[in-house]
């Protein structure tokens, strides 16, 4: 991406160039003159706060995206800028630097920026256009405002009505010719998601006149009612469908793509659907694909919520960016990836996405080793997100939460008949749900043996029975495979097969527990942004020293659990202090890690080395300075898993046989301890 002090020369001609002009005719008609000062009158706080309440909702879809959108701008002189549909600045984030000087002009929340109160400019101006706008430099009608480049975008519901503006504004020495094109990218996606929150339980038709651009930026969508009447629809659409917004909603199903809601869910009814085939009145082709979903919880802002859904559940990907081809302004999509956004400054992780990078679309497996919540699955998902997958489903199947007995007809799916109580018309597995997508098996180490070697003959011969069936279907699946557990030992122990171990460890990654990053505060931002994106608190250096110093053995889940609890304690207030945490978490941390905690951190982090000749645990870097003072108590003979088991037991006991008591105390969740308790009687 090169820079420059103007924008294109085909930027400055044309279309362009005249709106620049009628805007300064407006300006000069207004009163306005070009020496005009900046002015420093924002809305009183109350009346700030009145107009962030009113447009709550449009912070809540825009935030997150914003997050994602200041991380491509990050020290570039740069900031971001969300305004209501009045121009007024509703939140801003951007480099402290240029936060300051962008504050000498009056550009902060709660300040107007309509062309009657700024003159030309690029908020004000595409709201009057209601298209996206770039201004730059001297083309700003104030002189004050011609060190400034910038780039907005205007945001539409599904019915047409004007939401607001997103706008990125910078040093006019170092613009950007792929600017517009993030911005106009960031916009749609906020109106996608404003769609989906909208129309989650309706029938929605992602389209396009290109199979594979379905499930980017690029796809139409239309909304349908039960009826068949068109509800509204996102902008692509109406671009493709060349129609108004209030043109589309007079038409319905049959009379846009001459077809029926009938029809559609007969056509998606099966379990292997294809696109379906629509055509206009003017004969124009369209693929279309159907969903009626909407969209899960995040646990960090910008990132999918693998706990908001149910551990087998089937989910459409987000929206991934559109093909570098397709259009020169989503040239700099990439960086907006599921991936990228895993980057938060540690350089373990760092490392760990570059490394899953460049093995993207290899058709190679992907194993990722971690303790309980350190977002295993929010990598898979990631990876997904930006394979050549991303438009086909993502299928999570956790392999500890399933029963035994049902594991095996979850995965492979089943014929009418097949056993005691199985559905009329049989039902269709995970595997082939995932067809065409990804597949992602979490707590692989947990899967029964038997059923592991049909996996591994699926994984092979790239098809799959189900139960009661003679008949093979094929598949085309990308696996991902995750645990916590030490594979290799359990294919010493009989437990797991080697031959599947090897099919699935193309490549290994270990994603670091929480106490052993370095971007805690950065994490705990996201994750605040996903709680309270309206009115997100800051936390209070005593309590990020306080998270500094604890070892959070729940990792990244915990981290969410107690952040969302202060974060509801703390509402209205402007940050989180030590009174907003519960007395449990703060009680931990003051008493400090036991020794029967030490250990299983310990044990837990054995597990992750691939390879291991003794079984001595390695070191593990905490924040907890007494994890120390616990090391001598495991120079014993037995192994760490026996070790575990026995402190287990002994929590147990101390604790009265209560489970929730002693998983507490452990640092560790039940159904680690059901888990454990049941192999060792395996043993």
């Amino acid at each position: 991406m090169t820079s420059t002090t103007d924008p294109p020369p085909v930027e400055r001609q044309g279309a362009r160039a005249a709106t620049i002009e009628q805007s300064h005719l407006r300006c000069a008609a207004l009163g306005l003159t070009r020496l005009e000062r900046p002015e420093f009158e924002p809305l009183v706080r109350s009346d700030l706060a009145v107009a962030r309440e009113r447009n709550q909702r449009l912070f809540t879809h825009a935030a997150p995206v914003m997050e994602m959108l200041f991380e491509q701008i990050v020290n570039t002189e740069s900031m971001i800028v969300l305004a209501d549909a009045q121009g007024t600045v509703l939140h801003s984030v951007g480099d402290n630097r240029f936060l300051d000087r962008a504050g000498k002009v009056a550009l902060a929340p709660g300040v107007n920026w309509a062309e009657h109160s700024k003159g030309t400019n690029a908020i004000g101006t595409a709201l009057f256009e209601e298209a996206p706008t770039v201004v730059h430099g001297g083309e700003h009608f104030i002189h004050a405002n011609s060190f400034l480049t910038c780039s907005a975008a205007p945001i539409f519901d599904p019915r047409g009505n004007m939401l607001g503006v997103l706008d990125v504004t910078g040093d006019q020495r170092s613009y950007h010719q792929h600017t517009m094109g993030l911005v106009r990218m960031s916009a749609r996606m906020i109106e996608n998601q404003w769609l989906s929150d909208d129309y989650g339980n309706r029938l929605r038709l992602h389209f396009h006149s290109r199979a594979e651009f379905i499930g980017t930026l690029l796809e139409g969508i239309v909304v349908v009612a039960g009826d068949g009447k068109i509800l509204g629809a996102n902008r692509s659409a109406l671009d493709q469908l060349d129609m108004s917004s209030a043109a589309l909603r007079m038409q319905s199903l049959t009379s846009l793509f001459g077809t029926s809601v009938s029809a559609v869910f007969d056509h998606f009814r099966g379990p292997l659907p294809t696109p379906m085939c629509v055509s206009l009145s003017n004969g124009r082709q369209f693929h279309v694909d159907a969903r009626c979903n909407g969209a899960p919880r995040p646990v960090m802002a910008g990132l999918e919520s693998p706990a908001a859904l149910s551990p087998t559940e089937p989910t459409r990907a987000p929206p991934a960016p559109a093909p570098a081809h397709a259009a020169q302004a989503h040239a700099a999509a990439g960086p907006l990836s599921g991936l990228h956004y895993l980057k938060t400054g540690d350089p373990h992780v760092e490392a760990m996405v570059q490394k899953v990078q460049r093995v993207l679309n290899r058709d190679i497996p992907l194993l990722i080793l971690g303790e309980t919540g350190t977002g295993k699955e929010l990598l898979a998902r990631a990876v997904h997100h930006d394979s050549n997958r991303a438009r086909q489903a993502f299928v999570a199947v956790n392999c500890a939460s399933i029963p035994e007995t049902l594991i095996e007809a979850e995965l492979f799916g089943y014929e009418d008949g097949a056993f005691t109580g199985a559905r009329r018309k049989g039902a269709c597995g995970r595997i082939l749900q995932a067809n065409g997508g990804t597949l992602f098996l979490d707590e692989i180490g947990d899967m029964p043996l038997a059923l592991q070697a049909r996996l591994l003959r699926v994984l092979q011969e790239r098809c799959v029975t189900p139960l009661g069936s003679e008949k093979s279907l094929a598949v085309d699946i990308a696996v991902i495979g995750a645990t916590h557990r030490n594979l290799r030992e359990m294919i010493e122990a009989g437990r797991f097969r080697e031959d599947l171990y090897y099919r699935l460890n193309g490549l290994v990654v270990r994603l670091p527990a929480l106490r052993e990053r370095c971007d805690l505060g950065v994490v705990a931002r996201r994750i605040l942004l996903a709680e309270s994106p309206h009115a997100t608190p800051a936390i209070s250096p005593s309590v990020m020293a306080l998270f500094d110093r604890y070892a959070w053995p729940g990792n990244i889940r915990q981290l969410a659990n107690v952040l969302r609890t202060a974060a509801v304690m703390a509402a209205g207030e402007g940050q989180i202090t030590e009174q907003h945490l519960s007395d449990d978490f703060l009680e931990d941390v003051q008493r400090g890690r036991s020794p029967l905690v030490a250990s299983e951190e310990r044990q837990h982090a054995a597990a992750l080395q691939p390879v291991r000749s003794v079984p001595t645990a390695p070191p593990v870097i905490t924040r907890a300075e007494p994890v120390a003072k616990a090391a001598p108590e495991l120079a014993t003979e037995r192994t760490l898993g026996e070790a575990g088991i026995e402190m287990i037991r002994a929590a147990l006991d101390a604790a009265d046989g209560n489970i929730s008591v002693a998983s507490k105390r452990l640092g560790i969740s039940r159904n680690t301890i059901y888990r454990k308790l049941r192999w060792s009687k395996a043993g």
